[in-house]
């Protein structure tokens, strides 16, 4: 039996993929269980507060929050200097991905998902969502990453969250003229940071073998 931490994830949730590009990135050996979100194992549910992927158990209790696993993982180990980035601090890093947990994620939420929301108007919410999107334009076009020329907890915090954006309408989204950011993005989908996080996982149920991450 693995006595590995266990991290409960979902392949396509953007919170479980930060957690694991974090995991990746830092080397900290976990237990993977792909859980399937219509049919939630009974384990998971009893592990996490809030029934919501990413969540981590280990030795010392239960992480529930993304942010607090990709952190969980780096203060581990941080060998591409992820917490340091050039341009920045962490508390800097910290508010920009609270604009993008807060305004931005409930405004992506209602433009995909605009008909479970009643009163959700889809080009508006799109609209509302873009204005986070100029502001990370701009700053990509200082440099390559959001806080200099290398890659910091903060891109990767919030580039799952412009990947499900992007991918809600991805015409439309190709044709807007944020160049830097859309570099940015695609950097991202074609390197092998992303592609490690993302392979397909069965559904885990009780008396797996277990399927240690990363491989």
């Amino acid at each position: 039996m693995s006595k590995l931490p266990v991290l409960y994830s979902f392949r396509r949730c953007p919170y479980a993929i930060r957690a694991r590009l974090a995991i990746a990135s830092s080397g900290r050996p976990v237990e993977l269980r792909e859980i399937v979100l219509r049919d939630k194992a009974p384990e998971f549910l009893e592990a996490s507060p809030t029934a919501t992927v990413p969540c981590l158990k280990t030795g010392d209790g239960v992480i529930d929050e993304s942010w607090d696993i990709m952190l969980w993982a780096l203060e581990f180990a941080d060998p591409d200097n992820w917490l340091q980035p050039e341009r920045a601090t962490m508390a800097d890093m910290r508010e920009l991905v609270l604009q993008c947990d807060g305004p931005f994620k409930s405004h992506l939420d209602r433009y995909k998902y605009d008909v479970r929301y009643e009163d959700a108007d889809r080009e508006e919410e799109r609209a509302r969502a873009g204005v986070f999107l100029c502001e990370l334009d701009e700053r990509l076009t200082r440099g390559p990453w959001l806080f200099g020329g290398s890659a910091s907890l903060a891109d990767y915090a919030i580039l799952p969250f412009v990947r499900q954006f992007a991918n809600a309408d991805r015409a439309w989204f190709d044709a807007q003229n944020w160049h830097p950011l859309r570099s940015w993005l695609e950097s991202f989908e074609s390197s092998g940071a992303f592609q490690a996080v993302m392979p397909k996982w069965t559904k885990w149920v009780s008396g797996d073998t277990p399927v240690r991450f990363p491989a």
